[in-house]
Formats: C-alpha cells, sequence, structure tokens
C-alpha cells in the first residue's frame, strides 16, 4: 500500500475561532491511510494547540509576528526546511493572515500544491488586503470555500477561475453539540423563555439589531443573552441601557464551554450582515435551539425557512421582532423546526462528512485532476 501523502494546513493562531476549530476538526478526523497531516500556525498557543497534540499531529510554530517584516522572511526559511524535511506534498491556508504570507512562503519552499480558504466575504478585509488576496488567487492551485454564496463571491465579485474554487462545508463535532435537557446556566435559571445567540462581537454580527428586536417583544419571564467578546461590547452595553434592558439582558464572556450555554438557549438568533457558513448556527441547530438567522451569505444554504427555522431579511429589525414574537407565542413550532434542524446537521453537516470532503478535495488536486472537484460538484 502507498505511503500517506504528507500535508501541511496553515492557521495564525490555534485559539477558538472558526478557522481555527475547522482546521483543528479536519486535521484530526481526515483519514490517516491518505494523509499525514500537519499544522502550522503564528502563534503556538490557544486551545487547539493541545487537542492537535493528543491526536499526534505535528504542530510546527511559524514565528511571524509581520507578514512584511523580518519574521516573516525567517519564518519563510523555517517552513522551507520543514517542507524538506517532511516531504510535504501539500499546503492550505485556512485563513487570510496565512494566505497573505503563506502562499508565497510556500512556493519559495517548492510545495507541490498550495491551497487557500475563502471563509468570510472580502468586503470584511481591509483594501490593500483585498488586492493581496487577489494576488494569491493567481498563485494557488486552488480556493477552497465553506459555502456556495461565497462560490458565486469569488467567482462573480473577484473573477477568480471557477475551476479553482471548492466547496466544503464545515462540519460540527456531534458528539459535543446534540441535543440535550435544557439545562439553564445561573444566570438565566429563572427565565420562562431565553433568546441568544453566541458569537464574536464584531460590527457585521448586528447585535445592535438583535437588542432593537427583543425590546419590542420582551414579555415577564424572558431574557436575552448574548455569549461572546470583541469590539463592539462597550456599543451594545450602552444599546442595552439605551433600550431599557439592563435587568432582561445578560452579557457572557466568550467561553469553551458552548454547548452548556447552547442548552440554556431556546430561541437561538444570528442576525448578521455579511456572514459565509456560521459554525456557531450550526451548533446552535444540533444542540436543538430553534433558530432564527438573516438571509445573508449563507444562512439559507443551513437554514430551510419554516423548515428547520426562520429566515429574516437582514438589517429588518422589525422581521426579526415578528419572527421572535411568533416563536415564542408557539412552542410546538419551536419543537418542530429544533427538531428538523439537529436532523439536518446529522445528515449533512458533520465533522466526519467534512473530512471526507477536504480529502476528496487534496486527493484530487495532488492527483492532477481538480476539475473534478470544482465549485463543490463532485464528478466521476
Amino acid at each position: 500500500m502507498s505511503q500517506p501523502w504528507p500535508i501541511l494546513l496553515l492557521v495564525r493562531e490555534l485559539g477558538s475561532g472558526g478557522s481555527e476549530r475547522q482546521l483543528t476538526e479536519i486535521a484530526r478526523a481526515i483519514d490517516r491511510k491518505q494523509f499525514q497531516p500537519h499544522v502550522g500556525c503564528m502563534r503556538a498557543r490557544g486551545m487547539r494547540l493541545d487537542e492537535l497534540r493528543q491526536a499526534g499531529v505535528g504542530v510546527l510554530h511559524l514565528p511571524v509576528q509581520s507578514l512584511y517584516g523580518f519574521s516573516a522572511i525567517t519564518g519563510a526559511q523555517i517552513l522551507r526546511r520543514y517542507v524538506r524535511k517532511h516531504s510535504i506534498r501539500l499546503m492550505h491556508t485556512f485563513d487570510t493572515p496565512t494566505t497573505l504570507w503563506g502562499v508565497p512562503a510556500a512556493k519559495f519552499a517548492g510545495v507541490p500544491v498550495v491551497l487557500s480558504s475563502q471563509r468570510a466575504y472580502r468586503e470584511l478585509t481591509p483594501h490593500l488586503g483585498r488586492r493581496l488576496l487577489r494576488i494569491t488567487d493567481r498563485m494557488v492551485n486552488g480556493v477552497v470555500v465553506n459555502c456556495k454564496a461565497l462560490v458565486r463571491h469569488l467567482i462573480e465579485d473577484e473573477r477568480v477561475d471557477a475551476r479553482k474554487v471548492s466547496l466544503c462545508y464545515n462540519g460540527i463535532d456531534t458528539g459535543t453539540f446534540h441535543p440535550g435537557a435544557k439545562a439553564r446556566k445561573e444566570t438565566v435559571k429563572d427565565a420562562e423563555l431565553v433568546i441568544g445567540t453566541v458569537c464574536v462581537l464584531r460590527a457585521e454580527k448586528r447585535l445592535d439589531l438583535l437588542l432593537e428586536a427583543f425590546a419590542k417583544i420582551a414579555a415577564s419571564g424572558q431574557k436575552l443573552v448574548i455569549v461572546g467578546s470583541g469590539p463592539e461590547l462597550a456599543n451594545l452595553e450602552r444599546d442595552r441601557s439605551r433600550l431599557a434592558l439592563d435587568s432582561k439582558c445578560h452579557f457572557e464572556p466568550a467561553t469553551s464551554d458552548v454547548a452548556s450555554w447552547l442548552h440554556s438557549i431556546d430561541i437561538f438568533v444570528l442576525p448578521s450582515r455579511s456572514e459565509a457558513l456560521s459554525n456557531s448556527l450550526m451548533e446552535a441547530m444540533a444542540c436543538g435551539c430553534t433558530v432564527v438567522a438573516s438571509d445573508a451569505g449563507g444562512n439559507p444554504e443551513l437554514v430551510s425557512d419554516r423548515e428547520t427555522g426562520l429566515i429574516f431579511p437582514s438589517g429588518n429589525a422589525g422581521a426579526l421582532a415578528k419572527a421572535l414574537s411568533e416563536l415564542a407565542q408557539n412552542p410546538s413550532l419551536r419543537a418542530e423546526l429544533s427538531t428538523r434542524a439537529s436532523s439536518a446537521i446529522d445528515q449533512r453537516f458533520t465533522v466526519t462528512i467534512s473530512a471526507a470532503r477536504m480529502a476528496e478535495i487534496y486527493e484530487a488536486h495532488l492527483a492532477g485532476r481538480p476539475q473534478s472537484i470544482a465549485n463543490g460538484r463532485p464528478k466521476p
């Protein structure tokens, strides 16, 4: 039997973010008979580091402090030595910093197959970074995206060759995220109904819209909980006071105990104005929350309106309030939607499915036939 292909997956750090999580899951779950995974990172710390080491995945520290300084050159030299030592055949970058630095560095190191990732709309990337990403699009063998909305974005807006774009949906660990009995956290233990979200507190998440909509429908016994940290916290706290929600809205800092919080939430809301394929939304569905999401990006690929959740027009606080009110008053509808949502995750969005799809993409590129997996449409 032939030896497994040595591959190197790159991410800036190994914390709790979505890209870090997906890289870790792929590295742990990919078929070891086909691939020998290695992971490289610019900051060798974070909760995923121990998970990778326990899974027997080698972790390479690339001490790149700046994309343009001396450390970038030093990092490229370290990468080149590692590639040669381990005969790395494919390198895949999972986020923007590692794409901007790693793609040229991989070319310098002589990696035969270089893939990048696009896991968010490029409107969120500063102008110079977006221009540099377009250069890397021409350098790589392929770009892996996590939803059909990003396939369209790259081809139509960024003019990426359609033959280079491959779709691999994110996968959720259903051993961790699964329906369970509602066991309220202490801060919401007395609430009759908990509406909430779990995400990084950034402007594009439009959590101000969630506060505004909740203020329109909040009734006795209902509570709003926002789990996460980020630059928008101060603004959101001011909105909470302005809307007289201080006693009804709780902010919880980012935590690794996501599943327990999701089991405390009845209605999960993702009101983003820009979104690819949300890990948080997938986890909420897997945990049996009833979900409400904006129609931005990949959200409608996860949530079928009135089948596995409710979809509302992005930016429309009135429509969001109407959806929340309907669900708050209809427990049977909540139960039906949540049951179908968790089933949809089990059928289409598990780590096993995602790892198998990524393996298909890697194998096709290594075999020199990437056209067989372009745009996420496997061909015989």
